[in-house]
């Protein structure tokens, strides 16, 4: 990882408390900056769309909703409907989901001292594949739909996942290579279940189940919008507190970190949770996106420092931006189809990955 520069577990002599405010200036200014990026870039995925909406359709449609007016123009009233049923829930269903996949991500690499880790080290996308593909065949759950049966199945085994990595890492006191291993042999487990069940599914159930695993906002809906919301504002100001406590754990060790009173395994339990909970609830609604969770924590890392104390805020940006920015894109291609959003993600994201692991390297050690 990179070296500390702002770490609140150093403490800074006084001829770099210059430097060091200025870091935290430029710190602040990029999320700031980051966040106006978010959106603008959110007004312009609003737009686009087959219906022709402009950025004052776009604004008068926020005007309507909050003064309670309704237009008396059919033609104004669709368009109205249609950016407020269809395009700003997929917008912002995309920003929350990026920004926790980002978030998730962040904790992870942290907690587990290691930078190619993802949300979905332990196994929690998986899971979810399974649990959805088991809806599915079940229940007759449609891939990219609100279908609660599919949502409450890709939960369920994730969060079964979850406690069964905990559960077994607790006998080694949570150490992290064990964690990392245990998600690896949980991952390969559930891979082989969902292909089992895509091996013997007829074929509408099979394309539902991999279109559920491209990964997708479409169909999203209010609900999904509010839920993910909510997770963050809970979330947030908890990752925020233990900020100085992920900083210890990731840079100094879990030995260290003890020596500074942290109490390494109660904030690897709990944070991990968190981490586990903002990533089921996240692909339970979108199907299975990669790439977010593992590269916008590198991205941030490279333009905030890897204090988490703004790393975390830095990385929830990028990650909006990455997912706003794919979703677009997908609808842009071959409109007036949609690529999924998944495909654009591991796309666009497999290579930039592998530009920050040519070039620089140092920057995620």
């Amino acid at each position: 990882m990179s070296s500390v520069h702002s770490d609140p577990l150093h403490p800074v002599a006084p001829s770099g408390r210059r430097r060091s405010t200025d870091l935290y200036t430029s710190q602040k200014l990029a999320i700031a900056l980051g966040f106006a990026a978010v959106v603008i870039t959110a007004l312009i995925g609003i737009r686009i769309g087959t219906s022709g909406a402009t950025l004052l359709d776009v604004l008068q449609t926020f005007w309507s909703k909050i003064s309670g007016t309704v237009p008396t123009d059919r033609a104004t009233l669709l368009k109205h409907n249609v950016i407020w049923e269809l395009r700003l829930p997929r917008v912002l269903l995309a920003i929350l989901g990026g920004a926790a996949l980002a978030v998730a991500g962040v904790l992870f690499q942290g907690l587990l001292r290691n930078p190619l880790v993802s949300p979905y080290t332990l196994g929690i996308a998986p899971a979810a594949a399974f649990g959805a593909s088991l809806a599915i065949v079940l229940f007759g759950a449609t891939a990219g739909s609100a279908a609660i049966s599919l949502v409450i199945g890709a939960l369920l085994f994730s969060f079964l996942n979850t406690a069964l990595v905990l559960s077994l890492a607790s006998t080694r006191n949570l150490h992290a290579t064990t964690l990392i291993l245990v998600g690896i042999a949980l991952s390969q487990l559930f891979g082989a279940l969902t292909a089992c069940i895509q091996y013997f599914a007829e074929d509408e159930v099979l394309a539902a189940i991999v279109r559920w695993t491209w990964g997708s906002v479409n169909n999203s809906a209010w609900y999904q919008v509010l839920a993910l919301f909510v997770l963050l504002a809970l979330a947030f100001p908890y990752i925020r507190f233990r900020s100085s406590a992920l900083n210890a754990i990731a840079f100094a060790g879990d030995d260290s970190a003890k020596s500074l009173g942290v109490a390494v395994s109660q904030v690897r339990l709990q944070t991990i949770a968190i981490a586990a909970t903002l990533t089921a609830v996240t692909i339970a609604f979108t199907g299975i996106i990669g790439f977010v969770g593992l590269v916008a924590p590198h991205i941030a890392r490279l333009v905030v420092g890897a204090n988490h104390r703004f790393l975390i805020a830095f990385s929830a940006i990028i990650g909006a931006l990455l997912l706003v920015i794919a979703d677009a894109v997908g609808r842009l291609v071959i409109n007036p189809g949609v690529i999924p959003v998944g495909i654009i993600d591991a796309l666009v994201g497999a290579p930039i990955f592998l530009y920050l692991i040519l070039t620089r390297q140092k920057a995620i050690e």
